[in-house]
C-alpha cells in the first residue's frame, strides 16, 4: 500500500511539474537553436554581400573593357584570390555559364542555381541557401550583377562558401544546448525528488501512526521532523491521540462509575424488596425499607434523566422552552428547596440576599432549575466536608451572576481544566457520572451565558454563571 502511494505522488508530481519543466527547457532548447541557427546564417549572408558588394564596386573600372579584356581580367583577378580556401569566386555570363573560378578553370560549367537568373532580373544582389546541383553539399552562394553605364547586366560576379563548418557549429552548438537541458532537468529532477521524498516519508508515518491510532493505538505520538505544514499536522495527530486516549480513558471510567451508581441503589432496592416480601419485618422496619427504596428509585430516575439530557445533547435534539422569567426566584426557591434536604447532612446552605434590582431575562426556567440543583448537589458531594455553602445572584455588567461556593478542599490545579469535559470525574471518589456539569454548560451556552469553575481565594471551589439580560 505504501508504494503505492508513493508512486500515486510522484505521478502526480511527474506530471504537474516535471512534464511541465521539461516541455519549458525543450522549448528553450529549440529556440536557442534557432536563434543560433538565424545568427550564423545571417551574419555569413551579410559577409558575403558585403564582399561580393565590394568587389563589384572594385570591378566596375574594367567594366568598360571589351568583353575579351573583362573576362581576362576576372580570370587573372579569379587566380590572384587570396581567401580561396574558405571561399569560391565565380565569374558567370548573363546566360548562366562559368566565366572563371578560383577554384580552377570551369569555363562552360552551369552552376544550376536559381539566385543568377535572379540577380541578372532584379539587378541586385540575390542569395541562394541549398545543395549543390553538382556536387550535393550544401551551400550559400551570393550572386551580385554587374552593371555597364548604360544599364546593362555584363555577368555576375559571385561568392560560394560551403555551410558544412557552419552546419557543423550550429549542429554542436545545439547539443550542447540538448546536453544542457538535459543537465538542468535532471537537477530539478533529482533536487524534487528528494524534496517530495521529506514530504513522503514523513506523510507515510504520519499515515502509519494514524492507523495504528484507528487501530486502538490511542495515545501514540509522531516525532516531529519539520516546523512546516508537516509539523503543524503531526501536532494535530498528536493532540488528536492524547485526546482520543483521555476520552477513551474517562469513557470508561464513565461506564465503571455508572455500573456502579446503578449497582448501589439496585442493589437496595432488590434487599429491600426481598426483605419486605419476606414479611418478617415489623411496620416500622417496612416503612424504613419502603423509604429506601423510594429514595434510591428516585436516584436511578435523576441518574436516567442526567444520561437522556446528555444524549440529546450528542444528537442535537437538546432544546430549550424559553420565556421571560424571574432569574432571582427561580434561584432562591432552588436554593431553600434544595437547603432543606441538605440540613438533614448537616450541611448549611447559607444565601446572601440584596436589594440590588435584576430584571426578568428571557430562559427556559426548568433548565436553569435544572442547572443550579446540579451545581448545588456538585457542592454538596464535593465540598460537604466544609459543612457549608453560599449563594449567591447580583446583577454585573448587563449579566445576572449566580455564585455559588462551598468550603470544601477545591478542585487541584491540574485538573481545574478538565472538570466541565464529559465523563471526567478526576480524583474524586464522590458518586455521579460525570457529565452533569457537561450539561449544565451546554444549557448556559444554549442561553449565550457561561459558567466558570474555579477555586476561591481563601479555599473552596466556586461556580459563577453568567446570563445576559437580552434575548437569549
Amino acid at each position: 500500500m505504501q508504494i503505492k502511494k508513493i508512486s500515486g505522488i510522484q505521478k502526480r508530481w511527474l506530471n504537474n511539474n516535471i512534464s511541465i519543466m521539461i516541455v519549458v527547457v525543450l522549448l528553450v532548447v529549440i529556440a536557442y537553436s534557432f536563434s543560433n541557427y538565424a545568427y550564423y546564417y545571417t551574419n555569413l549572408e551579410q559577409n558575403l554581400e558585403s564582399r561580393a558588394r565590394t568587389t563589384t564596386d572594385f570591378f566596375g573600372t574594367y567594366i568598360n573593357q571589351s568583353y575579351n579584356e573583362f573576362y581576362q581580367s576576372c580570370a587573372t583577378f579569379a587566380q590572384t584570390f587570396e581567401d580561396k580556401n574558405r571561399l569560391e569566386l565565380q565569374f558567370v555570363k548573363v546566360n548562366g555559364k562559368l566565366v572563371a573560378s578560383s577554384y580552377g578553370q570551369w569555363s562552360g560549367q552551369e552552376p544550376g542555381t536559381p539566385e543568377i537568373s535572379r540577380a541578372v532580373q532584379t539587378q541586385k544582389i540575390e542569395t541562394f541557401i541549398g545543395k549543390n546541383p553538382q556536387t550535393g553539399e550544401r551551400i550559400m552562394a551570393v550572386s551580385s550583377p554587374m552593371i555597364y553605364s548604360s544599364g546593362e547586366v555584363i555577368g555576375i560576379l559571385r561568392y560560394v562558401t560551403s555551410l558544412r563548418v557552419v552546419d557543423r557549429e550550429i549542429l554542436l552548438n545545439s547539443l550542447y544546448a540538448i546536453l544542457a537541458g538535459f543537465g538542468v532537468v535532471l537537477l530539478i529532477l533529482f533536487s524534487n525528488r528528494y524534496f517530495i521524498l521529506t514530504i513522503v516519508r514523513p506523510v507515510m508515518e504520519i499515515n502509519d501512526t494514524a492507523k495504528r491510532i484507528a487501530s486502538g493505538g490511542y495515545g501514540v505520538q509522531i516525532q516531529k521532523q519539520f516546523d512546516d505544514e508537516i509539523g503543524e499536522l503531526s501536532d494535530t495527530i498528536n493532540d488528536m491521540s492524547v485526546k482520543i486516549a483521555q476520552t477513551e480513558k474517562m469513557q470508561s471510567e464513565f461506564i465503571s462509575s455508572v455500573s456502579h451508581e446503578l449497582r448501589t441503589p439496585l442493589t437496595a432496592i432488590s434487599g429491600w424488596s426481598e426483605t419486605i416480601l419476606s414479611g418478617q419485618l415489623d411496620p416500622e422496619e417496612n416503612r424504613r425499607g419502603v423509604q429506601i427504596i423510594l429514595r434510591e428509585s428516585r436516584r436511578l430516575i435523576d441518574m436516567v434523566e442526567e444520561l437522556l439530557e446528555f444524549t440529546r445533547i450528542q444528537d442535537g435534539r437538546f432544546t430549550l422552552d424559553v420565556q421571560m422569567c424571574d432569574i432571582r426566584a427561580e434561584f432562591e426557591d432552588t436554593v431553600f428547596m434544595y437547603g432543606n434536604r441538605l440540613k438533614q447532612e448537616g450541611i448549611t446552605i447559607d444565601y446572601l440576599e440584596n436589594d440590588e434590582n435584576i430584571p426578568e431575562i428571557p430562559c427556559d426556567a426548568a433548565r436553569m432549575r435544572q442547572v443550579f440543583l446540579n451545581i448545588l448537589d456538585n457542592a454538596a458531594k464535593h465540598g460537604g466536608s466544609g459543612q457549608k455553602i453560599t449563594a449567591e445572584i447580583y446583577p454585573e455588567d448587563h449579566n445576572v451572576v449566580i455564585r455559588i461556593r462551598d468550603f470544601g478542599p477545591g478542585i487541584p490545579e491540574e485538573e481545574l481544566p478538565h472538570v466541565k469535559l464529559k465523563f471526567y470525574k478526576g480524583s474524586s471518589k464522590a458518586r455521579g457520572s460525570g457529565i452533569g456539569l457537561a450539561v449544565c454548560e451546554e444549557i448556559v451556552a444554549l442561553h449565550n451565558g457561561t459558567l466558570d469553575i474555579g477555586n476561591a481565594l481563601d479555599g473552596g471551589a466556586q461556580v459563577i454563571i453568567r446570563l445576559p439580560f437580552g434575548d437569549a
